[in-house]
C-alpha cells in the first residue's frame, strides 16, 4: 500500500519532492497509525461490500471500517455479520489480500469479536483489527481482551489484530465526570498499549448528548462543548512524551450524493494556470469548504487522519496530510540541530524561528507523516494535490 498509489508515477513525480513510501499491514504501529489517513466507514449491510472495498482501494482509500454498530438498525445485526463473513470470504477466495486497504470491523459488543473471527476462518487474515465503540474504563477491558482472544483464534503466524477505541460516551462530555472518565480510559489503554493502534473521537455522539448538530459551514471546533472535549481528549491521549497515542479527527457528516468532487471539465487539466480559484469554487459548491477548515483545525489541535462516511471526503484529507516542502525542511533542520545539542536557528525559508528542543516532537511527528504521505515539491499547491488525490472519485 501507499498513499497516492492510485496516481500514475509520472504525476507523482511531478508533485512530490519525496514520494509517499510503501507500507504493509505489518508496519510498525506508529507508522501504521499515521498511515490510516481518511478512514472510510461503510455499513456492513451493503450487498456488494466486497466490490465496494476493492473499488475504494483503487481510488486511494487506505483504511476502511465495516460497521456493525450505529450505521445499521438493531434488527439488521445478524444479517450484517453474515454479510461480512460472506463478503470477506469472497475477497479471500479471490486472493485479493494484497490489493485491499487496512480493514477493521466496528462491533457493538465484546463477544462479537472472537465469534466473528472464528466464523471468518481463513478470511480473518484480511482484518487489521476492530473499532471499539463507546469505550469506557468499565467495559473497555472486556473489549480489549476479546481482541486478544480473537487473535489467538487465528492460525499461527496470523496478522496482529489492533484495537481502535472510540471515545464518545456522555461521561467524557459531561464536565463533572470528564476528568475521571478520561483517566480511567487512559489507565486501561496503558495496560494494553501494544494493542491500541489509535484513539478515535465520536463527535456525533458528543453532540447527541446535548441535542446538537453542526451545520456544514461550522466545524467541530465551532461547537464549544465539543471543542472543549476534543481538547481534553488530546490533552490526555495525545501527549508527545511517549505516553500518548495517535488521536484521529472526527467525522464530517455532509456530502452530496451522485456528484463528483470536481466538475468533469476541471479534470482535463488540473495543473493549468488559472484553475486554482475555479477548483476552490467547486469545493465550496460541494460543501467542502467546512471540511477543509475542519481538517486544518484537526492538525492544529494534534489530530491525525479523519473518520469519513463518504468517499468524496478522502481526497481532501489525504491532500492536506501531505507535508509541505517548508514543513519538511524545518523538521529536518530541527532534528539535525537537536542531535547537535540544541539551540535556535532561523528557518531556511527565513520566515520563522526554529528552536530545536521545544520543536523536536513536532519535527519527529512531521517526518513520520512525510514518510507515509510524502513531501510536496516547493511549487506544488494544495489544489494540485487535491486534484491528484481525487482521481477516480465519484
Amino acid at each position: 500500500m501507499r498513499h497516492f498509489g492510485h496516481v500514475s508515477p509520472d504525476v507523482r513525480a511531478g508533485l512530490f519532492h519525496r514520494e509517499p513510501a510503501e507500507f504493509t499491514a505489518d508496519a510498525p504501529p506508529d507508522e501504521l497509525a499515521m498511515a490510516l489517513g481518511a478512514t472510510l466507514y461503510s455499513p456492513a449491510t451493503r450487498p456488494q461490500l466486497a466490490r465496494d472495498i476493492r473499488v475504494q482501494a483503487a481510488r486511494g482509500v487506505v483504511s476502511m471500517v465495516l460497521c456493525l454498530e450505529d450505521s445499521i438498525a438493531d434488527d439488521e445485526v445478524p444479517e450484517a455479520e453474515a454479510n461480512v463473513v460472506r463478503q470477506l470470504g469472497e475477497l479471500e477466495r479471490q486472493g485479493a489480500a494484497g490489493a485491499l486497504p487496512l480493514l477493521f470491523v466496528r462491533t457493538r459488543e465484546a463477544g462479537q469479536i472472537p465469534d466473528l473471527v472464528a466464523r471468518l476462518g481463513p478470511a480473518a487474515r484480511l482484518l487489521s483489527g476492530f473499532v471499539l465503540p463507546k469505550f469506557t474504563a468499565v467495559q473497555g477491558v472486556a473489549f480489549l481482551e476479546s481482541v486478544i482472544k480473537a487473535e489467538q483464534v487465528l492460525a499461527p503466524g496470523g496478522r496482529r489484530l489492533y484495537a481502535m477505541p472510540v471515545v464518545e460516551s456522555p461521561e467524557v462530555l459531561h464536565l463533572e465526570s470528564r476528568a475521571a472518565a478520561l483517566r480511567g480510559i487512559a489507565r486501561v489503554l496503558g495496560q494494553y498499549r501494544e494493542r491500541v493502534l489509535a484513539v478515535r473521537l465520536g463527535v456525533t455522539d458528543f453532540c447527541a448528548a446535548y441535542g446538537l448538530r453542526r451545520s456544514p459551514d461550522m466545524t467541530a471546533y465551532d461547537v464549544q462543548l465539543v471543542a472543549a472535549a476534543i481538547g481534553d481528549v488530546v490533552n490526555v491521549f495525545g501527549r508527545a512524551d511517549g505516553s500518548g497515542f495517535t488521536v484521529t479527527g472526527p467525522v464530517w457528516e455532509y456530502f452530496r450524493q451522485q456528484e463528483r468532487l470536481f466538475k468533469p471539465q476541471l479534470r482535463s487539466s488540473p495543473f493549468a494556470a488559472g484553475r486554482a480559484e475555479e477548483l476552490r469554487a467547486a469545493l465550496i459548491e460541494h460543501d467542502m469548504d467546512g471540511l477543509l477548515r475542519e481538517i486544518s483545525l484537526d492538525r492544529a489541535n494534534g489530530l491525525q487522519g479523519k473518520t469519513c462516511i463518504h468517499p468524496s471526503h478522502v481526497a481532501p484529507v489525504h491532500a492536506l496530510s501531505v507535508v509541505s516542502h517548508e514543513e519538511y525542511v524545518d523538521a529536518t533542520d530541527i532534528v539535525r540541530k537537536s542531535g547537535a545539542g540544541g539551540g535556535v536557528m532561523r528557518s531556511a525559508y527565513t520566515n520563522k524561528m526554529n528552536e530545536a528542543k521545544p520543536h523536536r516532537a513536532w519535527a519527529e511527528r512531521t517526518l513520520r507523516r512525510a514518510r507515509v504521505f510524502g513531501v510536496a515539491r516547493e511549487d506544488t499547491t494544495f489544489v494540485e494535490l487535491l486534484a491528484a488525490a481525487g482521481r477516480g472519485e465519484s
